[in-house]
């Protein structure tokens, strides 16, 4: 089996409307993207919690696929017309022939190094360095695959600081990587909290997959813990109301590690932060800043 993927360029206020039409019209998929991805005007539109994006970007580009032998203009031609728009005169085609999906898809994820003794390493590939610690770890609902500069960044925290026998909290453990990584570089202890059911069951069973044995949970669910570290690779947002929680779960002289922040966030969190912690200056990659401090 194949299929005609077309990519058309559209003006963006039309760009949605045009897209629930093809579907209309017998379009397989659909979807939206910005017509300038992957350069130097490529245009971020996601926000945080509590700040939607309420545009799409200044040029963007239907993906749209249809069966092999589908006479696509007809349906481009009848799909603009229902949205009172000219129809577009040029477009690209794509021909693409059935494949194995899951192994292309497992061929895009290669094992990532933290550090000399830390790699994250899909189950399909051996370790590239077995007598590293290696985290045992497959794309998923829940984020965090350590490809992430905030998840790398916590990850980089966690091998330099953690010297074992420390408890640790992950406050929004989506994969539950960092409460796995923490276990397997020699923490004690680990809990993992997320607002996410998915989150909380893709955490159990990565914890299964790596051996290690840590208390995954819904926030209502928390007990009334204090631990030597205090992980939150969250957002800026959430983490500017979670700051007196965070800071309760943290034992005096205890350490807090904040990602999910951007770079120009960075001082205004530190500075939120300093009413319970010494905080250090943060660390930078990619845009994002990972903030830690001491527990006062």
């Amino acid at each position: 089996m194949s299929w005609q993927q077309i990519r058309i360029d559209v003006p963006s206020g039309v760009a949605e409307a045009l897209t629930d039409a093809l579907m209309e019209q017998g379009a397989l998929s659909a979807a939206i993207e910005d017509a300038f991805a992957g350069t130097e005007q490529e245009q971020p539109i996601f926000g945080e919690p509590g700040e939607p994006v309420d545009q799409l970007w200044t040029h963007s580009r239907l993906v749209v696929l249809f069966a092999a032998d589908a006479d696509v203009a007809a349906p481009i031609a009848a799909a603009a017309a229902s949205c009172g728009i000219p129809a577009p005169t040029a477009w690209e085609v794509e021909h693409l022939q059935e494949q194995d999906w899951v192994r292309a898809t497992q061929a895009q994820f290669d094992p990532i190094r933290i550090s000399d003794r830390l790699w994250i390493t899909p189950s399909w590939h051996e370790a590239p360095s077995p007598e590293a610690v290696n985290l045992v770890l497959d794309p998923g609902l829940a984020f965090g695959t350590g490809s992430h500069p905030t998840t790398r960044l916590c990850l980089e925290w966690l091998d330099r600081e953690l010297h074992g026998g420390e408890t640790v909290l992950d406050y929004g453990c989506g994969s539950g990587i960092l409460a796995i990584a923490a276990l397997k570089l020699g923490a004690a202890q680990a809990w993992g909290v997320d607002i996410d059911p998915q989150a909380i069951q893709a955490s159990g069973d990565n914890a299964a997959q790596n051996a290690v044995t840590a208390s995954f949970c819904l926030p209502d669910a928390l007990p009334a813990i204090q631990t030597d570290v205090v992980i939150a690779n969250i957002l800026a947002n959430p983490l500017r109301m979670l700051g007196d929680l965070l800071a309760s779960h943290t034992v005096k002289g205890g350490r807090i590690v904040l990602s999910g922040i951007l770079q120009e966030q960075a001082d205004e969190m530190n500075a939120l932060y300093s009413q319970w912690f010494e905080m250090t200056e943060p660390v930078f990659s990619e845009g994002w800043s990972c903030l830690s401090g001491v527990r006062r």
